[in-house]
C-alpha cells in the first residue's frame, strides 16, 4: 500500500468519531461488537454497522465469519497501520 492509499484511508477513518473509536477500541487486541459498543458508549447495532464498513476498506477483519453471536474482531495490518496517524 502506497503513501497516497495510506493517508486516503486515514482521512476516512478520521471523518468519521465511530470509526476512529473503534478501531482504537480494538488495537492490537480481539473484541467482539458488545465489548466495543460497551467501551466506547455506542449501540452495539451501531458498531456493527461501523465494523462491516471498515471491513470493507480491510481495516478489520472477522475471525469466526460463521458464527452469529460472539464475532471476534481484529485490526489488520493495514487498520494497525492507520492506528499509527490517529
Amino acid at each position: 500500500m502506497n503513501n497516497d492509499e495510506i493517508f486516503d484511508l486515514v482521512g476516512y477513518v478520521m471523518a468519521s468519531d465511530y470509526r476512529t473509536k473503534i478501531l482504537k477500541s480494538i488495537g492490537d487486541g480481539i473484541k467482539i461488537p458488545s465489548a466495543i459498543a460497551e467501551e466506547i458508549g455506542l449501540r452495539t447495532n451501531h458498531v456493527s454497522n461501523v465494523l462491516k464498513d471498515l471491513k470493507d476498506k480491510n481495516l478489520v477483519v472477522c475471525l469466526n465469519e460463521d458464527a452469529r453471536k460472539g464475532r471476534l474482531y481484529k485490526n489488520t495490518e493495514y487498520g494497525l497501520e492507520i492506528l499509527k496517524y490517529l
